[in-house]
């Protein structure tokens, strides 16, 4: 999905430059494809030099502030966190927040996505008390710029009650858990498998908090959603 946006973004930009430019933009659509056929089969070792070239190309192309050269590196970014190189992932993800703030704006949803990025990361290195506050502040913005009852609202809140559990503050998470929980509900549908989802994670704190038959509620709940969408999917 990432992938296919990124080829289509670069493409709808290359269409404006000057055919004199064209050699060079097909080396950098041929290096981003090479790299991203690489990265979906698992090979991320091989992906690395094409990945690399790609943004080489990309900076190049656009310079080095360009939403698209923010678009390579994020690509980067996520092959080395796939690798769990995660101290190699961190500074990539920074620099495309910070093209994507200086060319978007600050409030801007693929803002959300980068800060996200970044919290995501941080949670997985164990620097809970970092990924607070990208975190919250993607919740912020996607609040205003999609609306309070967004499902990528429902991502950034059940994000931040994920770890807001891991630190123990139960009372914090659990109304995020229910937030998401009803807005997952009403936009994609009671028996969506992002629902069932929902109901795993607020499962796993009514467990640690002791209230068991709640949680083995959720749980059916959740096996009978999962179950119904593999027979309508075989």
């Amino acid at each position: 999905m990432f992938g296919a946006r990124v080829v289509a973004l670069i493409l709808a930009i290359l269409w404006l430059w000057p055919t004199g430019r064209q050699a060079q933009s097909e080396a950098l659509m041929a290096a981003y494809r090479q790299g991203q056929d690489l990265f979906e089969a698992g090979r991320y070792e091989q992906a690395m030099p094409f990945y690399r070239e790609a943004l080489e190309l990309g900076e190049r192309e656009f310079g080095p502030v360009h939403p698209t050269t923010a678009l390579l590196l994020n690509k980067l970014a996520e092959l080395y966190r796939n690798q769990g190189r995660y101290q190699w992932a961190e500074p990539f993800y920074r620099r495309a927040l910070a093209i994507r703030e200086k060319a978007l704006g600050p409030e801007h949803p693929e803002v959300a996505t980068d800060l996200n990025n970044l919290a995501a990361l941080y949670h997985l290195l164990g620097r809970y008390q970092a990924a607070e506050p990208p975190y919250r502040r993607a919740l912020a913005i996607r609040e205003k710029a999609l609306g309070p009852d967004h499902p990528e609202v429902a991502q950034s809140l059940n994000n931040l009650a994920a770890l807001y559990q891991l630190l123990g503050r139960y009372q914090a998470a659990e109304p995020l858990y229910q937030r998401a929980l009803a807005i997952k509900e009403k936009a994609l549908g009671r028996q969506h498998p992002l629902v069932a989802q929902g109901l795993e994670n607020y499962a796993i704190l009514l467990r640690a908090t002791g209230r068991n038959r709640d949680a083995a509620n959720m749980e059916d709940r959740a096996k009978a959603i999962r179950a119904k969408h593999a027979e309508e999917n075989p």
